[in-house]
């Protein structure tokens, strides 16, 4: 063989051997995102609850615990949260939830986790509560990156006929579903069939939204049974509905197994706010003889209030060999982290995102490193703020007579000590803050169509005399 054949068959099998020698990239992650609805803080076995959560105990035993988590103060706002990596103060939906009446919903504009994993190649199923826009099919998951979708659209409804008000708040795809079954069962049998069929070829993203355990307070007898010792039947159904919820989780983890997909899937669970303390924000029920069940622990009060009982929530993270087993990050992590977090995993790109909020908080989460989130912004609203920095919260009533806190988390956890007065420099640099958010807040869309319902009913004209309604002289 002529020598410049040799040397060009060298080259070959050098190169070839560098080739072989270069690591594969790792296959992404599966990501399962499990979400709670109204879960206590306390309520889980590995907060040392007699609630019993032996699968969601196992994951946190396996994983890390996010003690110091942090979402929005109700449902609608951490959710969008989650999908946006942006505080829903930048689009609107920083007060309360979109009721059953409202036809607004999280604008089209922003750019949504499941639509940047798509663009990376993922498959993407929401399977659970939406809350993010029912009235208009524009605002729904499968026109916001969703390749599949089964469950309500609003959420807050009758576990066993999965309706709202009389009307049926159950879908799959777009179209209504009539069915019998517990809400829990259905979505976890519903998750565990999607893994079934899913091609392992193709990285899934699955959001498993729960609606469990918020209001009304229901579970299957057997699951009532296991609880008959507690007197209460609230917390008796609660715990009940929480322990269904962690059955279900398992089958869907034991899906995974099956499957060959758990050793590359990141599991993570997390409560959408605190446990109800307040009932003004318990549902749309009659309330009247309910006693809430709820526990948040040492944390003060609960959902929709800025104090850590109503933010500082139940998470955990579950990924063999990528997270190391029995960690407890006690450093700050919020919702919004989790964008640009999963996206740095996945490989997908968040350049079609708007300025995001969250912060790539991997390492801390994956091996306890210190995080680099030094803020949290709990809500910035026009009556009300929270911000903390680093041990020192900030919480605002704005409206008069104005009410200033300031609490050392740190040294006073449960926030009983108002420090305020002690430390005015401290004050007026959290307000600042505070105030700088609110100047380039979009304005609530909750708060503007109740000013506007309120307004038209104001200026409605006044309806016939019923004696006078025959007439037909144009009826209210």
């Amino acid at each position: 063989m002529p020598h410049a054949a040799f040397v060009r068959l060298g080259l070959l099998l050098a190169a070839l051997a560098l080739a072989g020698a270069a690591p594969a990239r790792a296959a992404p992650p599966n990501i399962l995102f499990i979400i709670a609805d109204d879960l206590g803080w306390k309520d889980v076995g590995f907060h040392a609850s007699d609630i019993q959560t032996p699968n969601l105990d196992q994951l946190a035993a396996g994983g890390v615990r996010l003690e110091t988590f942090y979402a929005q103060p109700m449902c609608t706002p951490t959710r969008a949260a989650l999908l946006t990596g942006r505080y829903p103060l930048r689009y609107g939906l920083q007060t309360g939830v979109i009721p059953s009446a409202h036809v607004y919903g999280l604008p089209t504009d922003e750019f949504l986790l499941p639509q940047a994993l798509k663009d990376a190649g993922y498959d993407t199923a929401l399977i659970g509560k939406w809350h993010l826009g029912h009235a208009d099919p524009q605002f729904w998951p499968r026109q916001r990156g969703f390749d599949y979708q089964y469950g309500p659209l609003i959420g807050e409804l009758d576990y066993f006929t999965h309706e709202q008000h009389g009307v049926t708040d159950w879908y799959r795809d777009n179209k209504v579903v009539k069915e019998p079954g517990y809400t829990t069962t259905l979505l976890g049998e519903d998750a565990v069939r999607l893994i079934e069929t899913h091609d392992p070829g193709v990285p899934l993203y699955l959001q498993l939204a729960f609606n469990a355990p918020h209001t009304p307070y229901q579970a299957p007898e057997t699951y009532l049974a296991k609880y008959a010792a507690i007197a209460d039947p609230s917390r008796r159904a609660y715990a009940a509905a929480i322990t269904a919820m962690d059955d279900q989780i398992g089958l869907v983890v034991q899906a995974l197994d099956k499957k060959g997909l758990r050793q590359n899937t990141l599991i993570v669970f997390i409560s959408d706010n605190g446990g109800t303390t307040n009932k003004m924000f318990a549902g749309e029920g009659d309330m009247s003889k309910v006693t809430l069940p709820c526990n948040n622990g040492p944390y003060r009060d609960g959902k929709g209030s800025l104090y850590e009982g109503g933010t500082r929530v139940v998470a955990l993270a579950n990924w063999p060999g990528h997270i190391a087993s029995g960690l407890v990050m006690d450093e700050m992590m919020h919702v919004v982290d989790w964008y640009p977090t999963i996206a740095a995993l996945a490989g997908a790109s968040t350049a079609r995102s708007k300025p995001l909020d969250g912060l790539n908080v991997w390492d801390a989460v994956s091996t306890g490193a210190k995080s680099p989130r030094t803020e949290v912004v709990y809500n910035v609203e026009s009556f009300r703020a929270g911000i903390r920095q680093g041990d020192w919260k900030l919480v605002w009533g704005a409206t008069l007579p104005q009410k200033v806190e300031l609490y050392n988390l740190a040294q006073d956890i449960s926030e009983t000590t108002n420090l305020a007065a002690a430390h005015p420099d401290i004050v007026a640099t959290l307000q600042q803050r505070a105030n700088s958010l609110a100047a380039v807040a979009v304005p609530s869309m909750l708060m503007q169509a109740e000013f506007k319902a309120i307004f038209e009913r104001l200026h409605r004209p006044p309806s016939l005399p019923p004696e006078d309604a025959s007439l037909g002289m144009g009826e209210d």
